[in-house]
């Protein structure tokens, strides 16, 4: 991986801690990478996104997208969390524009809205979904399958066969624009 390859974006290696991000992945302008950072193939970071860790880790699985202006850090260890929070956002992972996503886990093709918050130590299961403008507050899990709304966030309904296809092809669209805007900045 060149930073070079990635135009106007910032790389800080922290702590001695050096982002570590495919090949392949799509790391928009604008974009702040700080710290124990790692990017997996086919992962798009939009425009304006910082992902900041600084006091703990954060991963980024395969073809997942934190769309622009969004905001991903991690926390450090405190009493009742002696490994602090880092934030493990699994494959296919979609996270819609101006999230915050801040000492959590998303597992495998999760989904997190427009504008939502999600807090320290809460987990959104396979095929979650938390709708645009939540807040899933500390400590919080958002079953598989389920859609939760609100501030706080809270239980709405279950997801149907057709809203977790719909997510499987927002993954795939992210992952072919995603190319499509390297390709673009590289001038091809």
């Amino acid at each position: 991986m060149s930073h070079s390859s990635f135009p106007n974006v910032t790389i800080v290696s922290l702590h001695g801690k050096t982002p570590q991000i495919h090949d392949s992945a799509f790391i928009a302008p604008g974009c702040r990478i700080i710290g124990d950072v790692t990017i997996g193939p086919d992962v798009s970071i939009w425009y304006n996104c910082v992902l900041r860790a600084d006091v703990n880790r954060i991963v980024v699985g395969a073809r997942s997208n934190i769309q622009d202006g969004s905001v991903v850090h991690c926390d450090s260890a405190m009493p009742g969390a002696p490994d602090g929070y880092p934030t493990i956002i699994g494959e296919d992972v979609l996270v819609g524009h101006m999230a915050v996503i801040h000492g959590c886990v998303l597992e495998d093709r999760a989904f997190v809205g427009m504008s939502s918050t999600v807090m320290n130590g809460a987990r959104i299961e396979t095929d979650g979904m938390l709708a645009a403008g939540a807040m899933l507050t500390p400590g919080k899990q958002l079953a598989g399958r389920q859609l939760w709304s609100g501030v706080p966030a809270r239980y709405v309904r279950d997801l149907t066969d057709e809203a977790l296809a719909e997510m499987r092809l927002g993954v795939a669209h992210y992952v072919e624009n995603g190319r499509a805007h390297k390709r673009a900045l590289a001038g091809a």
